[in-house]
């Protein structure tokens, strides 16, 4: 079996969403833990969109986390991450591209991006305004419409599947920005989200983006590297960060 090889940072909720699928799935890979902001030309030469993951298997380069998790699903069904029975197989597609876009929107782009990555990565000031909305209209919607069908126990449909792992990668980043979900008013919201985090390879991923979260990222692939992260041997990072397209997929 060859090594596959990710791009993309930990702390992403896409690439988390990757790397637990080949966790489950026991497939060995590599990685070159690069935000989509600091990547060099060679990133840009294998994403013009300039986002992460991109997955790497021999001659052939992958976008967006969700065409990467079905490929892996197709490649390597054992331990499967999507349902068996074909309506709940089309619902959890479903889930994953409502966590893919609609959280990923008030989640990411309007929480942790603008509290962590504008502050520390470019140093522009937060806009309050967004973050503000976000927490008080945009996540209590989301999470409105979460609570009316996740379970009270277990997963969504029988085993865990890519629907469970979409949504909890997203709260788990919102947690760096000190975002939680309220459990007396989303109790099944939280619960599954609690559970699935808990599980064994969120947990095994959880140390490096703890680690991460401690150093600028210029020091970051050093103490993956301590840490014994699967790291390439060479990085696709650059020392200057630039907007371009940027989003994670």
């Amino acid at each position: 079996m060859n090594t596959l090889t990710v791009i993309g940072n930990y702390i992403s909720p896409y690439v988390r969403k990757v790397l637990v699928c080949m966790e489950l799935k026991g497939l060995a890979y590599e990685i070159d833990p690069i935000t989509p902001f600091v990547g060099d030309d060679r990133f840009t030469a294998l994403n013009p969109l300039r986002r992460v993951p991109v997955l790497i298997d021999g001659d052939l380069v992958l976008n967006d986390s969700s065409v990467i998790c079905q490929y892996l699903e197709d490649k390597y069904p054992a331990a499967s991450i999507y349902p068996v029975d074909i309506v709940d197989r089309a619902r959890a597609r479903w889930l994953e591209e409502y966590a893919d876009t609609h959280l990923a929107n008030v989640l990411i782009w309007r929480l942790f991006y603008q509290i962590g990555v504008k502050r520390h990565v470019f140093r522009e000031t937060t806009d309050e305004a967004v973050v503000a909305k976000a927490r008080e209209v945009d996540i209590p919607a989301a999470l409105d419409y979460l609570e009316s069908f996740l379970p009270a126990e277990g997963y969504l449909y029988g085993e865990l599947s890519i629907a469970d792992i979409s949504v909890a990668s997203y709260f788990r980043t919102a947690s760096f920005v000190r975002y939680a979900i309220d459990q007396e008013r989303w109790p099944c919201t939280a619960g599954l989200v609690a559970r699935v985090l808990a599980l064994a390879p969120f947990q095994k991923l959880a140390r490096y983006e703890d680690a991460m979260l401690r150093l600028p990222i210029g020091e970051q692939r050093a103490m993956l590297a301590q840490m014994g992260a699967p790291l390439t041997v060479e990085s696709m990072g650059s020392e200057v960060a630039r907007h371009g397209v940027g989003r994670s997929d």
